[in-house]
């Protein structure tokens, strides 16, 4: 029989249907069926078939136990004939007359006291008849023994005593689960069945004294007096009294008789202080106790483990407490576990199995589990789920009812009394206190009931000691007076009762409650006691005596306000902490305290409940910084669950048990990743501990640690003991605060499931910010702001309150009217206040930067007249081309003939060679044949093997692995496999190869070219072996059989192919001599391709030339329309000035109105994204502008929120993406583009997730989702990079490994900024945004979710959509009736975006020549198109400008080399900020300084000291500069340069750090008005005009210098025309009184183009001439300088491989190099190359490290060991990646660096390009004289084409990388034609078709623009022409310094020659205008700056104020 005891349900009971059948079939889900024999039978035991379905009913037979039928007589019965036995076993006297006594009373009072309690009296749990007859046996037998006092020797009296205690044991087993108002009733029966009962009180407070023969009072056996021991904490201090007396009694006598007992009761009643006094009471030798908190989460599972956590295993299937202990298991809310879908509870089922059956099940074997020598101990409490009634009825069950008052007065005037006794005064108040205390509790208990929204309203007698604990915690000796004390009271009855009310109403009324109770018990009033009639504050943290703090009442606020703002203060400045803002308003600092007292009180929990965002967490921080504590809190992640919690957990507790650390433990309901969180959480607030945390052997290392501490403590020495004494010192020093959101349903669930969370914590309830807290805050961030005056200030405050509230208001009304929910939090309102103020500042700047920017242009407009001029002689120059055109045709004709010709004639040769060809071809490939089909005739044995070792399974082999003896057919194979393989033939050598796991593929794959002569005898004497055969070793060996076979196959195959092999080498020689023949004819035929390519080449340039003639007589036909557009282009100018200036006036009208709108548009991005059109207009424009007018704060009339925070061009940008045109959709565009938070869009339509895609999606945006299972690495890289993450469709919630992002927790490390993201810590990029979607058109998101994003409502109504489609079908149609709505938005877009085109257009013209200006033939059209448009423009795009950290102190001074040496190494450092690739060593530094001490004394003698640290600085500062320049990229060189100078003369005091601040940061201008007007206006911008203002006002050097520009102003303006104002003399005696710093930062300030070329004369001055000209890559050099134990690493650049030079490098050296790109797989190989190179002395290379980097941490350690294992010292390690922000900065440190990049600069690339050359490849070409100039032109022809990017769009379209395997491909073509040349000589030389190759070919297969494409063309035509080989120094260029070198010397005198070119190329080497570059040379000058400020900080911060 197979028994089910327990309840059914529907999901397993169904899968029993086919079992229940006749055929008795078992079904598994894994589809295997099962039949069951036909002796097997079912038998269900269950309470009722409520779920069970009548498929299984109609298959079970049914017996129904009717309990009306039986009755609880046959339980009696039975019991009564074990009571017999018994009491013959004591030897009582008449056993038979006491069972008959039993009988008579059992059938004389049972059944009437059921059927009373029954009908009179109320259960707090219904009990069943037959269980309560079970309980009333239980206790009889319990107490009706020798051990209770009923003597056997006293026979006269001893039945009396029987029937005393029959009647005990029916008032507490029948009447025990009555009611407390029930009890009356009961005694009232009782005494009726028993007179003989006292009078007095009810039966129940009496108990059987047998000794005297009666019944006595239960409190005869309550103390007389209370005296604990005198550092008993107020936890463990129990009064006794009658309940805790006879409860005890109850209790401990049915657990010493193995009973299992429930307790029952409401709250409060000390349910859990019984358990404890039962646990502490009991014999530690007999019994061991384990105590659990059931919630409503606790599993059976979980159960099961924690209780055979406690036990031992004493046999296979027995478990048994330790030390022959019986286990009392104290369970706690014993009803909690939730029930499952069906109604039942599985953990109680499981203990009720126990109960029954003694054993329970191994859940993974399934196997039977013995638990001997247990019972169980709990508690339920009322007002939760019943249990069933099967399970309640295996336990006595006993009601503990609520104490009288009397009692609880006893209780707490006991407790009081030990503090107060001995102040005479204070004993007199006692009485006073508990009165009052016990009123206020009943009257809250009373009206304060729970309600689905005010669930935590729960109050029991623990509150109430609450109280008393909080006047205990008080020194009494302190306390002066009455009213002292009565104030304590009242603080500690509000922080107790009043803090968790969550209503403002509840509050009030509990107030007026104490007042009253301060009227009626104390004679005095609430406004007599404290200040002001505030809430008094207790705290002893103010308490100077640190020691020994006390806990005093706060004299004033403001004190208070003082302190913890220098604790706050002090907090922000403790390293490793994460500052705080915090503004202590009142409620706030009350908060504050709140949260102190309760972490101070010993074992205090608190539960802080409000919506995110309202301070709870960072309050908690500061507070428990406040008790000096240290708060831990929990770091969720991707892969965050139950055992890293657990994990946490342990490190918490082994910090305050093992450590004594205090701790509070910060949990925040957004990190409950699983449920069971809770549950541990539940344990830790209820027993203590985590059940199970620890493992056995981790329990073990806890006690020997402790030991000697517990012994200390009078603890018995077992691991139990300790283990406890480790859990009350863990829990002595524990504080858990948890946070919570009251919002949803969750929190009353929470609350519900986990009582302990109300039970076991003090709570705070965190309620709205009042009116004059947000005001607070307002004007403590408005401090400081300029808002026009006080009085505006606190208008401007007032508004933000009105702010907050009215949209509070507002959600409220869309939730009734739309159901959509939108919480508003404190948080909102900070980023309202903290926004307005960001704001205001940027407009401010912006619109400032606005007026400067119209300023400047009419500036540069003025200039344009003088562009008219040239036109005239432009038309001339066209003349003349034209006649030189028809020349040019004419001789193109006349060449096409001749070349033709040729080309015929080359054909015919070529058809010729090609039939010659095919024959010999022919002939090869039947000798091919003839070979393959002797070799096919041995495939078919080898495919057969091959086919038979893929039959082989793992298990054939695993079978062959297993011998360790293996038979001899075996090994004879295995040693044939190993000879084929090369390997050793022993039988272990063969386990290790058949242990591979390729081993089968490695034989399949078989390289059969290694089967020699030798291999092949070897393998014959295997063959010859008789034993060898299939057949044979098939019958020992499956496996065997198959590799034989394979083994016979490879050698019949080896044997084939050596006959083959004769005919296979005569195949290949022919092979070779028809492959020779066949180049022979691709040449020519590459010839004749040329040849027709050339004439093609000749016809296209004459087409190319009759269409130059014809454009040529165009333009020269249209001159004189560009002369007339061109006048209107002059007279056109003159009306900008005039619109210009009106604007400027506009900008100032729009910055007076700045503060009024900035606080609504500030106000609308925090607080309008939830609502929809009506709600925000609601909201904006009758709410939030009507009053700002009402209250005379200035505000643009009309005020658009979109016109103010947007500007026309993005706009229109964003509906080109996708956006939708609406104001509605525009205004949403908004919100996510300007927000301070990251946005979750709700995007029911999907037009937000298009948008952002197609907006992003040039940044690189990363789509991703929740179910992506790396999503969190993928955000983790974008957050590096700087790209865009979107998170799509996400529900309504949020992963929490999301939370810092969301929450955007960056914190600083140094100079970075960092974010930890789950596990890592990862570089913040400020360009990273996130952006969140979902789908759900209403979802709910919890506060925390609205505090951390900013939630956009993209989900439009009906309305709104259908406006959007009607626009976008007007706007096509362009009807009238729509043109005049869209005409503000379009025309205003259009109008900005052509303005600014126009801009750009009249610059660019006017910079360049007037043809490029007159080619622009819209330029009319534009000018007229800007000028109506300008008109409609409010506002000119934003130019924001960063204003920059002002300069502080600067460094210390440097002396001697050691000085100069540490500056050095300090400027590496900082390159770290610049790139995460520039990471330097200190100890790689130092091994550089000591080479440098070492060669500079071997190069350099030095006379004196002085002369030798001279010596030694410069060479050492050179040497540091050559290494360094090697590994940077080329625009950080000069930086480098700079940086380094500029820190060396700083060091020397050379550097005045004001003035290089301003050269760094420059000028702003903060006060306009009290500006001097610019005298220059006409040349000299507004922005150059603020510098030099604030350059006059700033810097003693400069004072007059602003006016100088008002007396010399044409000699300044002269200054700034100079094309190079760095060799130009300043105006007056400027240029004798500033010296280079100073003369830099005037260049600075009017010519920034010219600040590189001035930072580079800074450094030649004052270091030298070698710091600007950074060394070239010379990988020769840098071998030169390494070492075998530093690797050399390559930082690629795009379309760079180092792999060819290193191989060449390597050739020429001759080293053996290893070459690996690394990826998937790799990391073995790497690994092994490694470590054999070094032994032998090669070389590894290990190509793109950063697609490895999971295995770059490795290879770190292997670099970090080779020191050690000492290398060959010809060993090298080269790496090669591209920068990645994850490579580790341990390899980047230890490696020398150097970047593949082309460098910067004409002459750095020629003599880059020549050091790649060898001096033997360099004269290896026939025609050297030809050779030579030609491999000059190739190389300026390269140079050219990279520096010209740096042009932007006037050097190419497009950037293209050009690298240097183009270069190589053309060196190529230039020597292979040279060679192929017929005749020497300059006329032979083929350029056409050499230009065409390499500006067609090589460089313009890159080139996909057109314009382009003619630049590559034009260059090549230039430059590869018979001059540049016949001409003497043929110019290249206009510049006199680039030419063809007139050089017949060797490589080096060219090389020598380079050193002669200017360091900085001039536009006309490029062929461009003087003004080409002003953008790029502005753009290096900015970078420069920008980088160097960050680079400075700390040096500016020593010294200077600039900016």
């Amino acid at each position: 029989w197979i028994v089910f005891d327990g309840p059914v349900d529907t999901l397993w009971i169904e899968s029993m249907n086919t079992v229940l059948d006749d055929n008795k079939m078992l079904t598994l889900n894994s589809g295997e069926r099962i039949s069951l024999p036909p002796s097997v039978g079912l038998l269900f035991e269950v309470q009722d078939l409520a779920v069970a379905s009548p498929a299984t009913v109609s298959r079970c037979g049914m017996v129904y136990f009717d309990y009306a039928d039986l009755g609880w007589l046959p339980c009696f019965r039975t019991w009564l004939e074990s009571r017999r036995e018994y009491e013959r076993s004591i030897n009582a006297p008449k056993p038979d007359e006491t069972c008959a006594l039993l009988k008579q009373l059992f059938e004389q009072f049972v059944e009437k006291a059921l059927l009373h309690r029954r009908k009179e009296c109320t259960e707090l749990f219904a009990t069943s008849e037959i269980s309560s007859v079970r309980s009333l046996i239980h206790l009889f037998d319990a107490v009706a023994t020798p051990e209770n006092g009923l003597s056997v020797h006293d026979v006269e009296n001893y039945h009396n005593h029987i029937q005393m205690l029959f009647t005990f044991s029916l008032i507490w087993s029948i009447g025990a689960s009555v009611v407390g108002e029930s009890r009356r009733r009961f005694d009232v029966f009782v005494r009726e069945v028993d007179p003989q009962m006292p009078s007095g009180d009810t039966v129940y407070e009496y108990f059987v004294d047998c000794k005297a023969h009666g019944w006595k009072s239960w409190e005869e056996r309550v103390p007389a007096t209370f005296k604990p021991p005198p550092d008993t904490p107020f936890y463990r201090l129990i009064v006794p009294t009658i309940d805790t007396t006879r409860n005890h009694y109850l209790v401990q006598t049915l657990v010493k008789a193995r009973r299992h007992v429930m307790l029952v009761g409401a709250t409060g009643t000390g349910k859990s202080a019984i358990l404890q006094t039962i646990m502490a009471g009991m014999p530690e030798n007999l019994y061991s106790m384990l105590l659990i908190n059931f919630s409503g989460q606790t599993t059976s599972k979980k159960v099961q483990d924690i209780i055979e956590g406690k036990m031992e295993k004493k046999s296979k299937k027995s478990y048994a407490p330790p030390a022959g202990k019986r286990l009392v298991c104290c369970i706690e809310d014993f009803n909690m576990p939730a029930k499952d879908l069906f109604g039942s509870q599985p953990t109680l089922e499981l203990l009720r199995q126990w109960i029954d059956n003694g054993f329970w099940y191994d859940r993974e074997k399934q196997a039977k589990r013995n638990i001997n020598e247990m019972q169980i101990l709990g508690t339920m409490t009322s007002g939760r789920q019943m249990i069933n009634q099967r399970v309640q009825s295996k336990f006595n069950l006993i009601n503990i009812t609520f104490p009288s008052e009397s009692q609880i007065k006893r209780i707490f005037s006991a407790i009081l009394g030990l503090r107060l006794h001995h102040v005479e005064e204070f004993r007199m108040m006692i009485d006073q206190l508990v009165q009052a205390t016990v009123e206020v509790y009943n009257a809250v208990s009373a009206q304060m009931l729970p309600t689905p929204s005010k669930s935590h309203y729960l109050f029991n007698l623990r509150d109430m000691s609450k109280v008393f604990q909080g006047i205990l915690t008080a020194k009494v000796e302190l306390l002066t007076s009455k009213e002292q004390l009565v104030v304590l009271w009242l603080h500690e009855s509000l922080r107790v009762f009043s803090d968790r009310l969550n209503d403002m109403d509840d509050k009030q009324w509990f107030r007026n409650l104490v007042s009253e109770k301060l009227a009626s018990i104390f004679n005095t009033k609430w406004t007599s006691l404290v200040k002001d009639g505030r809430s008094p504050i207790y705290v002893d943290f103010m308490d100077p005596n640190v020691t020994d703090p006390q806990y005093s009442e706060v004299g004033t606020l403001a004190a208070l306000k003082k302190h913890l703002e220098a604790k706050l203060a002090e907090y922000n400045e403790e390293p490793g902490y994460r500052s705080m803002s915090l503004v202590f308003f009142t409620d706030a600092m009350e908060h504050l305290c709140r949260i102190h007292r309760i972490i101070r009180q010993p074992r205090g929990n608190a539960l802080l409940v409000g919506v995110g965002g309202s301070g709870r967490q960072s309050q908690t921080r500061l507070a428990t910084y406040l008790a000096e504590y240290t708060l831990f809190q929990i770091e969720v992640s991707k892969n965050y669950r139950l055992t890293e919690f657990h994990e946490d957990l342990k490190k918490l507790y082994l910090a305050c048990g093992k450590k004594q650390e205090k701790k509070t433990f910060l949990f925040s309901d957004t990190q409950i990743v699983e449920p069971a969180f809770l549950e541990d959480l539940n344990s830790i607030l209820g027993s203590g501990e985590v059940p199970n945390l620890f493992a056995t052997d981790e329990m073990s290392m806890i006690r020997e640690e402790l030991r000697q501490e517990a012994i200390a403590a009078h603890i018995h020495d077992t691991l139990e003991n300790v283990y406890q004494f480790f859990i009350d010192r863990a829990r002595s020093n524990l504080h858990v605060v948890v946070c919570m959101s009251p919002v949803g349903d969750q929190f009353r669930l929470r609350l519900r499931m986990f009582p302990t969370l109300v039970n076991n914590t003090s709570i705070d309830w965190f309620t709205e910010w009042p009116g004059e807290a947000l005001k607070e805050v307002a004007m403590r961030f408005l401090d400081g702001v300029d808002l026009g005056g006080e009085d505006k200030t606190t208008l401007v405050a007032d508004m933000f309150v009105l702010v907050h509230t009215s949209v509070a208001a507002a959600s409220v009304r869309m939730l009734l009217e739309l159901r959509r929910t939108n919480y508003v939090t404190p948080t909102n309102y900070l980023e309202l206040v903290t926004g307005y103020t960001k704001l205001l500042l940027g407009k401010r700047t912006e619109l400032g930067d606005q007026c400067y920017k119209l300023q400047s242009g009419l500036t540069k407009l003025e200039d344009t007249k003088n562009a008219v001029q040239s036109m005239t002689m432009n038309l001339e120059v066209q003349r003349k081309a034209l006649s030189q055109a028809e020349v040019d045709c004419d001789r193109l004709l006349s060449i096409i003939t001749q070349e033709k010709r040729v080309a015929d004639e080359k054909r015919t040769q070529v058809e010729a060679d090609k039939v010659k060809i095919a024959r010999e071809k022919e002939i090869a490939n039947a000798i091919a044949d003839e070979a393959q089909e002797e070799l096919d005739k041995a495939m078919p044995e080898l495919e057969a093997a091959n086919q038979a070792l893929k039959t082989l399974q793992k298990s054939d082999l695993d079978e062959m692995k297993a011998y360790k003896a293996p038979p001899e057919q075996v090994q004879t194979v295995m040693g044939a496999v190993q000879t084929v393989l090369k390997r050793p033939p022993t039988w272990d050598e063969a386990k290790k190869t058949m242990a591979d796991q390729h081993f089968l593929a490695n034989l399949q794959n078989y390289e059969m070219a290694q089967l020699t002569d030798a291999l092949l005898a070897k393998i014959a004497k295997y063959i010859a072996n008789p034993r060898f055969k299939p057949e044979v070793v098939g019958r020992v060996s499956r496996a065997a059989e198959g590799l034989c076979k394979w083994v016979i196959a490879v050698h019949r195959y080896g044997l084939v192919q050596k006959e083959v092999m004769p005919k296979k080498l005569k195949l290949e020689r022919s092979r070779e001599e028809l492959a020779r023949k066949e180049r022979m004819l691709a040449d020519a035929e590459n010839q004749l391709r040329e040849m027709s390519e050339k004439v093609e080449q000749l016809q296209a340039q004459t087409n190319e030339k009759l269409a130059e003639k014809k454009k040529l007589q165009d333009d020269a036909e249209q001159t004189e329309g560009k002369l007339k557009r061109a006048e209107q282009i002059v007279s056109g100018l003159g009306g900008e000035r005039e619109r210009w200036t009106e604007a400027i006036k506009r900008y100032q009208l729009s910055i007076d109105n700045l503060v009024g709108d900035a606080l609504l548009a500030s106000a609308f991005l925090s607080y309008a994204g939830p609502f929809n059109t009506e709600y925000r207009n609601d909201l904006v424009n009758t709410t939030w502008t009507a009053q700002i007018r009402k209250l005379s704060i200035p505000v643009t009339r009309p005020f658009s929120v979109i016109d103010f925070l947007a500007e026309a061009t993005e706009i229109r940008d964003w509906q080109i993406q996708g956006l939708p045109g609406d104001d509605f959709s525009t205004e949403n565009g908004v919100l996510v583009t300007r927000g301070n938070r990251w946005p979750l869009m709700i995007d029911p339509q999907g037009q937000a997730l298009k948008w952002i895609k197609m907006m992003e999606k040039p940044r690189g945006l990363k789509v991703l989702d929740m179910k992506m299972p790396d999503f969190l690495r993928t955000i983790e890289h974008a957050v590096q990079l700087g790209q865009p993450v979107l998170m799509q469709d996400v529900l309504e919630e949020l992963d929490p490994s999301l939370e810092p992002i969301l929450s955007r927790a960056v914190i600083r490390q140094g100079s970075r900024f960092v974010i930890k993201i789950g596990d890592n810590t990862v570089d913040y990029h400020e360009q990273f945004k996130f952006y969140i979607t979902t789908k759900l058109a209403n979802p709910y998101y919890s506060p925390e979710i609205c505090t951390k994003t900013i939630l956009v409502n993209f989900a439009v109504k009906e309305q709104g959509l259908e406006d959007q489609l009607l626009k976008t079908v007007v706007r096509r149609e362009k009807a009238d009736l729509e043109e005049q709505k869209d005409e503000l938005v379009l025309n205003v877009a259009a109008a900005k975006k052509r303005t600014k085109e126009l801009e750009d257009k009249i610059l660019r013209l006017l910079a360049n020549s007037d043809e490029s200006l007159l080619e622009d033939v819209n330029l009319v059209n534009t000018l007229q198109t800007s000028k109506q448009t300008s008109i409609e423009i409010q506002k000119q795009l934003k130019d924001a400008e960063v204003t920059e950290e002002k300069i502080n102190a600067a460094r210390e001074l440097y002396r001697g080399c050691a000085r100069r040496a540490s500056i050095l190494f300090f400027v590496l450092s900082d390159l770290g900020s610049i790139d995460n690739m520039y990471q330097f060593s200190l100890d790689s530094y130092v091994h550089l300084f000591h080479l440098s001490i070492t060669k500079s004394a071997e190069n350099v003698r030095s006379d004196s000291v002085q002369n030798r640290v001279k010596t030694l600085n410069d060479w050492h500062t050179l040497a540091v500069y050559n290494n360094t320049c090697r590994g940077l990229f080329e625009k950080h060189k000069l930086l480098f340069a700079f940086h380094m100078c500029a820190r060396i003369l700083a060091a020397k005091q050379e550097l005045n750090l004001d003035e290089y601040a301003f050269f760094l940061k420059g000028g702003q201008v903060f006060d306009k008005e009290s500006q001097t007007p610019n005298p220059c206006v006409g040349w000299l911008s507004e922005k150059s005009w603020d510098n030099i203002y604030e350059l006059d006002r700033r810097l003693v050097a400069f004072h007059g210098i602003a006016s100088s520009f008002e007396q010399l102003p044409s000699s300044w303006r002269e200054f700034y025309l100079n094309a190079t104002p760095e060799d130009g003399i300043l105006p007056g005696d400027w240029n004798m009184k500033l010296d280079d710093l100073q003369r830099m930062i005037v260049v600075r300030c009017i010519r920034p183009d010219r600040v590189v070329f001035m930072a580079s004369r800074f450094i030649e001055s004052h270091l030298d001439k070698n710091f600007v000209e950074p060394p070239s890559f010379n990988l020769a050099e840098i071998f030169d300088d390494s070492s075998p134990t530093v690797p050399l690493m390559f930082v690629l650049c795009p379309g760079v491989d180092p792999t060819s030079q290193l191989q060449g490098l390597a050739d020429r050296m001759g080293r053996n190099l290893k070459c690996l790109a690394l990826g998937q797989g790799q990391a073995p190989q790497a690994t092994r190359l490694i470590a054999e190179q070094a032994k032998t002395g090669g070389w590894v290379f290990l190509a793109n490290c950063h697609l490895m980097l999971s295995w770059l941490p490795k290879l770190e350690k292997i670099i970090e060991d080779l020191p050690l294992q000492k290398p060959h010292e010809n060993f090298r390690l080269w790496l090669s990646s591209t920068p990645h922000p994850s490579f580790p900065i341990g390899i980047l440190q230890r490696t020398n660096k150097m970047t593949t990049e082309p460098p910067t600069g004409l002459k750095s690339n020629l003599v880059r390009l020549y050091n790649l050359v060898s001096d033997s490849a360099y004269s290896a070409c026939r025609f050297p004289e030809l050779y030579r100039p030609l491999f000059f032109v190739l190389c300026f022809y390269h140079s050219v084409l990279l520096e010209r990017r740096k042009f932007g769009n006037l050097g190419m379209t497009i950037p293209y990388d050009f690298n240097d395997s183009d270069w190589e491909v053309s060196e190529n073509i230039l020597v292979l034609y040279l060679e192929e040349m017929p005749e020497p000589g300059p006329a032979h030389v083929p350029f056409d078709t050499i230009k065409y190759l390499i500006a067609e070919a090589s460089y313009g297969g890159r080139v996909t623009d057109d314009w382009d494409r003619r630049i590559l063309k034009v260059y090549s035509d230039q430059y590869f022409c018979m001059e540049a080989i016949t001409q003497p120094q043929f110019k290249l260029s206009t510049h006199p310094d680039y030419y063809v070198p007139s050089l017949d010397g060797t490589l080096s005198m060219f090389k020598d020659w380079l050193q002669g070119l200017p360091v900085v190329d001039p536009p006309e080497a490029f062929g461009q205008h003087l003004n080409a570059d002003i953008a790029s040379q502005i753009a290096n000058s900015t970078m420069l700056l920008e980088t160097l400020v960050g680079l400075n900080a700390t040096l500016l911060r020593s010294g200077g104020s600039g900016g």
